[in-house]
């Protein structure tokens, strides 16, 4: 069947670096102990390598203390723990300025947005300003802005929220429409570096040459670390906000990376309870294992196999894949997908077809996948993936859904 054959520069990627491939996915217990299943929901949470799982028994079993409390070994221990997967995830996300930013540990990406938003733009924010922020988006990338916006009324501070454009054509950012939407009183924007249903790229790279080089960009980037590369130099965003457990460590974890250059420096208010040190040891251990796995090989593995699939889908009448329709093919000349599918049967209710599909060994995702307001309002499937994945499972699935058309 056409739809599930090789394709051109994919399968010979798939066969020059399938040792690579496969000698990584050996290295997650979860996948390797169950053959028969594939796990295509790394977008929800990602799979943890040994390598993870050996740091978090460390943490726990070496020197466990709360970090910044006492002045014996083990507190020292875990302080210095803290301390330093600062600088390891400054290193990571290839930090230009290191000793003027920051790093503050968070539980994930929804909590990282909301200091940027509670902590930082609400004292930024004055009568008239105007915010600029992605209505089509994931949820968490739109309601901690318009907390801030019902906040500041409150206090008879209006503010305007304006809607981040999109290209109707591929689902993409607009540059030149945000350039124009722009003006003397914006004084911030919000971005997506991933979108988390279609899998594109939002050319964040345009975004700062659209806005000039005052107004503060803040990046929700929980599909991309991990996934591939991100340097803030070459973005030139001032807010990076990710999620550990996406990134391979564990629940529970993430980080917000704050350049500290343009507006004023982020203090997080309120107390700040104990840090979850046993989530940033597994951030440390993650961000090790994806650096030494090479994020642009995993970027481009996730890539080939989101093609391979969409490539598939298209010869399937029975079916409508969301997003770019020009991406589709695997040879396609315009960005492709970052690993993430998302589809829908004509005559098949996305949950239903979810069940069938596990049935079959694959577990993937059925539902609105947390869409903001002016995002997909009706079910999909979504099928995500990760290093740990390979171009048979996705042929399997090809199979699988011709079956059912």
């Amino acid at each position: 069947m056409a739809s599930i054959a090789a394709h051109g520069q994919g399968a010979a990627l798939f066969t020059e670096w399938g040792p690579w491939q496969r000698a990584l996915r050996a290295q997650f217990p979860l996948i390797a102990a169950h053959p028969e299943l594939a796990y295509l929901d790394s977008a929800a949470t990602g799979q943890k390598p040994q390598a993870v799982l050996d740091a978090v028994q460390g943490q726990l079993t070496d020197a466990h203390a709360n970090a910044g409390r006492g002045s014996y070994p083990w507190a020292n221990s875990s302080t210095a723990l803290v301390e330093r997967v600062r600088d390891r995830v400054k290193s990571f996300l290839g930090d230009p300025d290191p000793e003027r930013s920051a790093v503050h540990f968070t539980s994930g990406t929804t909590e990282g947005l909301r200091l940027v938003a509670r902590d930082w733009l609400a004292e930024l924010l004055a009568d008239g300003d105007e915010i600029v922020v992605p209505f089509a988006d994931h949820e968490a990338n739109l309601a901690p802005w318009l907390e801030v916006q019902r906040l500041l009324d409150r206090q008879g501070v209006r503010i305007r929220v304006r809607e981040m454009p999109y290209q109707t054509s591929s689902g993409d950012y607009d540059p030149a429409a945000l350039a124009r939407l722009v003006g003397p009183r914006t004084r911030f924007v919000a971005a997506t570096h991933v979108h988390h249903v279609y899998g594109g790229n939002m050319n964040v790279h345009l975004i700062r040459r659209a806005v000039g080089p005052a107004v503060p960009i803040c990046l929700d980037a929980a599909q991309s670390v991990g996934h591939l590369p991100v340097s803030v130099a070459e973005l030139d965003v001032d807010f990076v906000v990710f999620s550990g457990h996406k990134a391979l460590a564990l629940p529970g974890s993430g980080a917000l990376w704050a350049r500290q250059t343009r507006g004023p420096e982020l203090r997080p208010g309120g107390w700040r309870g104990s840090p979850n040190t046993t989530g940033i040891a597994s951030l440390a251990a993650a961000l090790d294992w994806l650096e030494a796995a090479g994020t642009d090989r995993i970027g481009r593995w996730t890539v080939a196999l989101a093609a391979r699939l969409s490539d598939g889908l298209r010869h399937l009448d029975a079916y409508e894949v969301l997003g770019c329709q020009r991406s589709l093919v695997a040879e396609a000349p315009v960005q492709q997908r970052c690993g993430i599918v998302t589809f829908r049967h004509r005559d098949i209710g996305a949950s239903d077809l979810g069940f069938i599909l596990f049935s079959h060994g694959f577990m993937v995702r059925t539902d609105g996948h947390c869409q903001a307001g002016a995002g997909e309002r009706t079910s999909s499937v979504r099928v995500s993936l990760h290093v740990y994945n390979t171009p048979e499972e996705i042929d399997r699935l090809l199979t699988v859904l011709a079956s059912l058309t």
